[in-house]
C-alpha cells in the first residue's frame, strides 16, 4: 500500500510500505477515505521534532473498518468510522476520566503505530477508540467529520477549558484550522464578542468571519495587546485562546487576558515557558493542553450531521495521497489553511 514517510527535513513522499496486520485480538484494519495534514505535523516537516528518519506521519483520518481482531465487539467489517488522533484503552483511569490523550497505554498515530496518511491503519483498542456512524455518510459532511478526529476537538477542547459563559469576550489567537475551529468552538458555548490575531490572509480572514468571529486582525505581540486593550476599555479579554504553540504567541496570550481572565492553549508547545510570577500577579487561569479528542467526538456528532455547524470548511485544497510533498509544501508556506487527503 502507499502511505506519506518521512525522509527528512522537507521531504515527505508517497511510499509503497507493508500492509496493516492485526498484531492482537482488541485491534482492527480500517481502509482510510480521507485524511489530512495537521499545522503539527509541519513541526515534523520542518525537522523539528524527534520524529525518526524513514517514520510514518499523520493523525487524522476516518474510514471504513475492513478487518476485524477476535476480541472486538460492537464493531464490525464495513462499519464507517472516526479516529481520534491518538488511541486509547477505555479501561485505564485517565480514560475512564475523560482524559483519553493520557490513556496509560495509549499513542499517537505515526509515532507509535501507522501513520493515518495511508490508505490502511492498524487501530489498536479499536473498541474504545473509534466512533462509529450508523451508516455511511453523505460526501459532503465528509470534510466536516475528519475535522472530529482532530481539530474541531481541539478548538472545542481550548473553549471548554476557559470555562467560556454566555456573554464573554473571546480572543482566539492563531487562524489556522484549530484557531478557526475554536471560533465555533466559542460560538456554540455562547461567546459574546469574538476577536481572532492572526496574519494577513484574507482566506483565513473571512473563514473566521464566516464561523462567527466578530473582527479580525493581523497585530501581534504589543501590537496586539494595545488593540485588545482599546476594544476593551483598557481592562482586556475575559478568555484567551492560544492555538498556535510558540513561544511569541504564548507570550502574547498571556497579555490580553483581564486580571482574573482565563487562557486555554491547546497549540502544541515549543519553546513555550510560562510567567509564574505575572499569573501571580494577574490572577490569570491557564487551563487547556493536549486535547482528549475521544471525548468530544461523540457530542460534536450531532452538531456535524445536523449541519448546525461545518468545520470542515478549514479545507481549502483537496489533494490525493501521491501528492502528498505537494501537501505539505502549501500547508508550510500558508497557501491553503489545510489539507485534505484522499486515497
Amino acid at each position: 500500500m502507499k502511505a506519506a514517510v518521512f525522509h527528512g527535513p522537507f521531504n515527505i513522499t508517497a511510499d509503497n510500505v507493508d500492509d496493516p496486520k492485526i498484531k492482537a485480538p482488541h485491534e482492527v484494519i480500517v481502509k482510510v477515505l480521507a485524511g489530512a495534514v495537521c499545522g503539527s505535523d509541519l513541526w515534523t516537516y520542518r525537522g523539528e521534532s524527534a520524529a525518526a528518519l524513514e517514520s510514518r506521519i499523520g493523525h487524522e483520518f476516518v474510514g471504513e473498518i475492513v478487518e476485524i481482531g477476535n476480541e472486538v465487539e460492537n464493531l464490525s467489517v464495513g462499519d464507517w468510522v472516526i479516529t481520534p488522533f491518538r488511541y486509547s484503552d477505555g479501561e485505564c483511569a485517565a480514560c475512564k476520566a475523560g482524559w483519553q490523550s493520557s490513556c496509560a497505554h495509549g499513542g499517537f498515530w505515526g509515532w507509535d503505530s501507522d501513520g493515518g496518511q495511508g490508505e490502511y491503519v492498524r487501530v489498536p483498542y479499536a473498541q474504545a477508540t473509534l466512533v462509529k456512524l450508523d451508516e455511511p455518510p453523505a460526501a459532503a459532511a465528509v470534510p466536516d467529520l475528519l475535522t472530529l478526529t482532530d481539530v474541531m476537538s481541539t478548538g472545542m477542547h481550548a473553549a471548554s477549558s476557559a470555562k467560556i459563559v454566555p456573554g464573554d469576550t473571546v480572543v482566539v489567537v492563531g487562524d489556522g484550522a484549530v484557531g478557526q475551529c475554536a471560533v465555533i468552538g466559542a460560538k456554540l458555548l455562547g461567546a459574546g464578542r469574538i476577536i481572532v490575531f492572526g496574519g494577513k490572509h484574507p482566506d483565513r480572514q473571512a473563514l473566521a468571519k464566516q464561523f462567527g468571529a466578530d473582527e479580525v486582525y493581523s497585530a501581534r505581540g504589543e501590537e496586539a495587546t494595545a488593540t485588545v486593550q482599546e476594544l476593551t476599555g483598557g481592562f482586556g479579554a475575559d478568555v484567551v485562546l492560544e492555538c498556535v504553540g510558540s513561544a511569541t504567541s504564548f507570550a502574547t496570550a498571556l497579555t490580553l487576558a483581564h486580571p482574573g481572565g482565563r487562557l486555554a492553549y491547546v497549540g502544541l508547545p515549543h519553546g513555550v515557558s510560562v510567567d509564574i510570577a505575572k499569573l501571580f500577579r494577574t490572577n490569570v487561569t491557564v487551563a487547556g493542553g493536549l486535547c482528549p479528542a475521544r471525548r468530544y467526538i461523540e457530542p460534536l456528532l450531532p452538531k456535524v450531521l445536523a449541519g448546525d455547524i461545518h468545520p470542515g470548511e478549514v479545507f481549502t485544497t483537496r489533494l490525493p495521497l501521491a501528492d502528498i510533498s505537494e501537501a505539505y509544501r502549501q500547508m508550510d508556506k500558508r497557501e491553503t489553511i489545510k489539507v485534505l487527503v484522499t486515497p
